[in-house]
């Protein structure tokens, strides 16, 4: 019998950046900084984001990091970032779930579709997930720290679907990273959804609708037929 399958990268699709959890982590070096002061910070740090990944830097984390720092009233954050960056793989700071999606994740197991995370990560994303209580949400659980191959590498989603051991009758996956989600879900002959929290972008590609939202995540997937 076949099933859909549906899989989802997770950091900025299923759980954002935790900027509470951020200056909390800034506290323990001795930096007082609000939370407010990052929220205020977040949209030129992503806005730069963007701009890097669309020049084709691959994942330009201690950018995005730096910019939202000095944008936070942190004159030199250099040492700040690299050590967030080591503690990442243990204290990872996308942490905040995003509940809409959650409850779309919910809905589609409740209809019997196949779930899987399927994301880069530093090898440590199943403990992430079961630290934040998520992880029985899904069939499989693929980190590319762990596999050593990372998106968009086709192999990494024919692995996914070898773990998740169904015949699937549609596969889709969703993604925010253009370069790694859909260009990686196309070259595996699988279906897309361009997942963007933030406004702004355009489709490159007629077979990829574009879903700023849970609510359109779920109007995209019924074009699938799922």
């Amino acid at each position: 019998m076949t099933r859909p399958v549906v899989t989802f990268d997770v950091g900025q699709t299923l759980v954002d950046l935790d900027l509470d959890f951020l200056a909390s982590r800034l506290a323990e070096r001795g930096v007082d900084v609000a939370a407010q002061a990052l929220v205020d910070a977040a949209p030129a740090a992503w806005h730069y984001y963007d701009e890097l990944t669309e020049a084709g830097v691959g994942h330009p984390w201690r950018e995005l990091m730096s910019k939202l720092l000095v944008g936070a009233g942190i004159a030199e954050p250099g040492a700040l970032v690299d050590w967030l960056y080591t503690q990442q793989a243990t204290r990872n700071l996308w942490r905040r779930p995003i509940a809409p999606m959650l409850d779309l994740v919910r809905e589609l197991r409740g209809k019997g579709v196949a779930i899987a995370a399927l994301s880069n990560s530093e090898g440590h994303l199943r403990d992430l997930l079961e630290e934040i209580e998520l992880a029985p949400l899904f069939d499989a659980i693929v980190d590319s720290g762990r596999v050593g191959i990372a998106k968009p590498d086709p192999r990494l989603f024919a692995y996914t679907l070898e773990l998740l051991r169904v015949a699937p009758s549609v596969v889709v996956h969703i993604g925010d990273s253009w370069s790694a989600d859909v260009e990686g879900a196309l070259a595996a002959g699988w279906h897309a959804i361009w997942y963007r929290s933030r406004a702004g972008v355009q489709t490159r590609d007629a077979r990829v609708p574009i879903a700023h939202d849970a609510d359109e995540t779920r109007a995209a997937l019924t074009t699938f037929g799922i």
